[in-house]
């Protein structure tokens, strides 16, 4: 009986009938709906992102209380990157059959919930266990999104828009290294997962509120009309069966999947342990850290953004270009971030600015379109699958590596914890130079369409 409800709880809403009192009336709704969906996905999806960041700014005062090792928070930080990576490809798959708004509102709503229970923990295993549950509902997030704007828009609309909604994790970054951080800074770090916690609970609420599931259960025609369903014939089975097949034996996406996760560990490298290698490696407090680390995850959103424009418009739809660019670029920005010492604000902020910039361009090129621009046309998704699935394994790598490197390069000094980050400085810009090799591989490859 519980089971019953609970599907028929996520199931898409039903049809609704409404006569509308003009055609101009509909269309006023109609309006007013896409637009409330796309805005409540952007700013939900970057609360998603608070939620999933919280750790990140909060690990040197937990180390400092004694609370957990580095190579401790590096395992719990691995274990969300794991479970996130298997719940994505899960849930982007029940997305496609559920109403939208109730799944995105119980991803956002359980994660939050976690934050908050996690400012009460002190147990290593707890702690794992709990992250490793907001991994699972974090990945609910955005296909719940990507879902939503295909229901809403048509496809003339729908890249502008998922360009847009796109930034919704830098946005969420930024937030995140600001809002975060000041409640740590003035209150501790327990603070700052509660007040993570609320901020995801108000995301819920807004979610909730704004998300619609469907035109059709607001009584409005669909945007997107399905052709007719049939059953695809032997011959277009054995071909869309082929055309998988296919990408899991070309050496090109194997190899862009590599770079991809070489991009991923330089990326949350900054993200997840960026705050604290500021800390404890520049003398930087938590509130200036988290704010440098931001200034990256703006930059990001213009990086994103552009993204389409620089390869469409500058480089005539050839990403390897950029992708080598960009790539060069983001080892550039971790030399700067990494290699000069002691505390130059303007000089990290430069470095933050270099490598937000590369971040946001190569997500969306290592991240997935230039391994969907060389697979078979009816196979793309599981080229995004294969993409996927290795870039978040490599970020789960990172944060386990990270840890026990920073850890295993500690000393204690009259007293005070003293880091050698020699070890990080290889592990970090090797990862990014390496992406740009794999990369430069597959400079060549034609397309298989």
């Amino acid at each position: 009986m519980i089971l019953k409800s609970i599907i028929e709880f996520y199931k898409v809403s039903k049809p609704k009938l409404v006569n509308w009192n003009s055609p101009k009336e509909q269309q006023k709704k109609m309006t007013y709906y896409k637009w409330a969906t796309f805005l409540s996905a952007t700013l939900g999806y970057g609360l998603y992102y608070v939620c999933r960041l919280s750790l990140n700014v909060v690990k040197k005062p937990i180390v400092e209380e004694g609370v957990f090792s580095e190579t401790e928070l590096g395992i719990i930080g691995a274990v969300l990157f794991f479970t996130y990576a298997v719940g994505k490809f899960a849930n982007g798959f029940l997305a496609d059959r559920s109403n939208i708004n109730h799944f995105m509102t119980t991803g956002l709503l359980v994660t939050a919930l976690v934050n908050l229970c996690l400012g009460f923990t002190n147990s290593f295993i707890l702690f794992a266990i709990l992250w490793g549950i907001s991994g699972w509902f974090q990945s609910m997030g955005a296909a719940s999104c990507v879902v939503g704007l295909s229901r809403w828009f048509n496809d003339k609309e729908r890249g502008s828009f998922y360009g847009f909604w796109s930034a919704s994790h830098n946005i969420g970054e930024a937030l995140t290294f600001i809002i975060v951080a000041s409640i740590v800074s003035t209150w501790g770090w327990r603070y700052g997962f509660w007040g993570a916690g609320i901020v995801g609970i108000i995301g819920a609420l807004i979610v909730w509120n704004f998300f619609k599931d469907t035109p059709q259960s607001k009584g409005l025609p669909p945007v997107n009309q399905p052709k007719e369903k049939r059953i695809m014939t032997e011959d277009e089975t054995a071909d869309y069966n082929k055309a998988q097949k296919q990408v899991l034996m070309m050496p090109a996406i194997w190899i862009l999947a590599l770079s991809s996760a070489f991009m991923y560990i330089s990326r949350y490298a900054v993200n997840s342990w960026g705050v604290f290698y500021l800390e404890a490696q520049k003398g930087y407090n938590t509130l200036d850290a988290s704010f440098i680390i931001s200034i990256g995850s703006v930059c990001g959103i213009v990086g994103t953004v552009l993204s389409g424009f620089i390869s469409d418009k500058l480089f005539k739809g050839k990403r390897n270009f950029p992708a080598l660019i960009f790539g060069l670029l983001n080892v550039c920005a971790l030399c700067l971030f990494l290699l000069i010492p002691g505390t130059n604000y303007w000089l990290d902020a430069a470095a933050m600015v270099m490598f937000g910039l590369s971040i946001g361009v190569l997500l969306c090129f290592l991240g997935g379109l230039m391994a969907v621009d060389i697979a078979p046309r009816n196979a793309s998704g599981a080229a995004l699958g294969v993409v996927g699935i290795a870039s978040y394994v490599g970020a789960g790598i990172q944060d386990v590596m990270s840890g026990i490197l920073i850890e295993g390069h500690k000393t204690i000094v009259n007293g005070t914890e003293v880091y050698d980050f020699t070890a990080i400085n290889y592990f970090w810009i090797g990862a990014a130079l390496l992406s740009v090799i794999c990369a430069l591989m597959v400079w060549n490859v034609k397309s298989s369409q």
